[in-house]
């Protein structure tokens, strides 16, 4: 994976301010042309080192339940099990972690009392699927996609409230429009006009009235190490029960911290915590945990390769480990031909 310059870099912070912000305003804050904005843009995503989406809110399909699963494979298997639950339409996070297990995963259910067990069912039938945990999520208090802001800013934030959206908020043209920018959230609005046969300022019109009512969102995905951030982790931090708000509210507003969510079990926090090193994360569990009023410790994995984040597979994680592991190349034509 190639490092980025100083150009990049802030070109990737207006872009996760506002993935669909134009070539125009971007060159006027970083300070360059619009053409050198353009091409940068292109080449990151050619790369498979950017990629920008815009995705329905959770609950635009219906109430749903959240869950953390962390997955053990059979020796081997691991890039066979990856692909296979990159894949599924309601796994939104995954990544390789380190730790008993080899994987983790973030899934969204429909709420019903057989919905998640005939999920449960469907993934620990995955060839290569041995192990299982699974934790309900509770509440999750922050989701950050200006992470990198936050990180180069270097102060702590009060984050907005995690939307949640219902079906009756949308139309079959809405689900269209949304369709077309799946893939390429920053398709203009006169080529998605074309596509869903409206007029430009009717599908213009529809787009900020989904943004703004906070049933949609612009992400821009890029990998953390090309931004020079070497230390993804995610932490368990076990806490009193009587201190969990005050302790979540602590950790929602620190920089490092990129999602925090309250699980089921063991009266804990959920934490995803991004810092430069691993003497970045040393400061935080040290500085940070070890400090905090009502925290009794924490368990920890590191996170060695993100493989989708907000259900869209991340444009780098087959090319990472065909670097290293033939098989993945061979694995990543496979499933782009089917």
């Amino acid at each position: 994976m190639r490092a980025l310059d100083d150009l990049d870099r802030q070109i990737i912070l207006e872009l996760q301010a506002d993935g669909r912000a134009s070539w125009t305003s971007i060159a006027a804050t970083v300070g360059t042309s619009v053409p050198t904005v353009a091409r940068r843009t292109q080449q990151l995503i050619a790369d498979n080192l950017l990629k920008v989406a815009v995705l329905p809110s959770l609950g635009s399909t219906g109430p749903v339940e959240t869950f953390f699963t962390r997955i053990g494979c059979r020796p081997g298997t691991q890039l066979d099990v990856a692909a296979e639950l990159v894949s599924r339409p309601d796994v939104r996070w995954a990544s390789m972690i380190t730790g008993t297990y080899d994987i983790g995963i973030e899934l969204v259910v429909n709420s019903g009392p057989t919905r998640y067990p005939r999920t449960m069912l469907e993934l620990q039938q995955i060839d290569g699927v041995e192990r299982w945990y699974s934790d309900l999520l509770l509440h999750v208090y922050k989701v950050s996609h200006d992470w990198y802001k936050q990180i180069v800013d270097g102060e702590d934030v009060q984050p907005p409230e995690v939307p949640l959206c219902s079906p009756d908020h949308f139309d079959k043209v809405d689900w269209a429009i949304l369709e077309s920018l799946r893939d390429d959230g920053r398709l203009g609005f006169q080529t998605l006009a074309q596509q869903v046969q409206l007029n430009e300022s009717t599908v213009r019109r529809r787009f900020e009235r989904m943004i703004n009512d906070g049933c949609a969102a612009v992400f821009t995905i890029v990998p953390a190490p090309a931004l020079g951030l070497e230390a993804e982790t995610l932490m368990w931090v076990t806490v009193e029960p009587a201190k969990l708000s005050d302790v979540a509210a602590t950790l929602t507003r620190h920089r490092s911290v990129r999602y925090l969510g309250a699980t089921l079990d063991g009266n804990s926090l959920l934490c995803e915590v991004i810092a430069e090193s691993t003497r970045g994360l040393f400061d935080f569990t040290t500085e940070t945990l070890a400090r905090m009023d009502g925290v009794i410790g924490w368990n920890a994995s590191v996170e060695l390769l993100s493989l989708k984040r907000g259900f869209v597979e991340t444009p780098w994680w087959r090319d990472q480990l065909a670097e290293h592991h033939p098989v993945a190349q061979t694995l990543g034509h496979d499933l782009t031909s089917q």
